[in-house]
């Protein structure tokens, strides 16, 4: 007969490091309802501390969120710490982890992607800053929320990137930390708003980057910004 499950330990007795953590998730997810990608309690946050995910609970607007409420898996879903129930899109969230190097999720409802996920299966490279995410957005066949279906949906849409549309659904965006995460989930709604501004003009095609271009911006993308500490 298997051992039992280790019970969760309650949010106060957890790591000060997954405190840490968690209180970037938050404000994260605090982040996604202040610019719009997200309304109410839809969308969700999460980020990996070794092998344990911090993860935004089901169901509790983001700005009620306290210390109290940290939610805490194992990679295997299992609850590792808080007594909240995480949110209903975990699996999404877990089959990223298990399957990239990824070390944030943002999922959100953002209105143009959300929009542009129901028109194409992929969307066009309208913009350079596509290459930031591995190149042209794939969009991920529908399937219900929460589910295994989903998840194997959104694992195919993603080889190659770091970001997809969800069929009717919003997007997923993962980096490799919080920031990054939420910073090309902005971007990639920017891009759907562009595209979406120009193919609305009647009688003309937007035109879309070639692969070498993308190639091209990526490699010089490698080295932008600030060296990193």
């Amino acid at each position: 007969m298997p051992a039992p499950s280790p019970r969760p330990l309650p949010a106060e007795d957890a790591p000060p490091h997954w405190h840490a953590r968690w209180r970037d998730v938050v404000a994260t997810a605090r982040r996604t309802a202040d610019s719009g990608l997200v309304v109410g309690t839809s969308g969700n946050v999460s980020a990996r501390v070794g092998d344990v995910v911090l993860v935004t609970p089901s169901g509790m607007p983001y700005d009620r969120l306290t210390p109290a409420d940290l939610c805490a898996v194992h990679l295997d879903g299992r609850p590792a710490a808080g007594h909240r129930a995480p949110t209903s899109e975990l699996p999404l969230h877990l089959a990223v982890y298990r399957e990239t190097d990824a070390a944030a999720v943002v999922h959100t409802h953002a209105v143009h992607a959300t929009a542009a996920s129901t028109l194409v299966d992929e969307l066009p490279a309208v913009h350079y800053m596509a290459a930031a995410l591995g190149g042209p957005v794939r969009v991920a066949p529908y399937a219900i929320y929460g589910t295994p279906e989903l998840a194997d949906h959104l694992l195919t849409a993603l080889r190659g990137r770091t970001g997809c549309l969800l069929r009717n659904h919003g997007t997923v965006v993962y980096g490799r930390d919080l920031d990054q995460a939420y910073d090309h989930t902005a971007q990639l709604e920017w891009m759907c708003r562009v595209w979406l501004a120009a193919a609305a003009v009647p009688g003309r095609v937007p035109a879309v980057l070639s692969a070498g271009e993308l190639d091209a911006v990526a490699a010089r993308l490698r080295g932008y910004g600030q060296p990193r500490a």
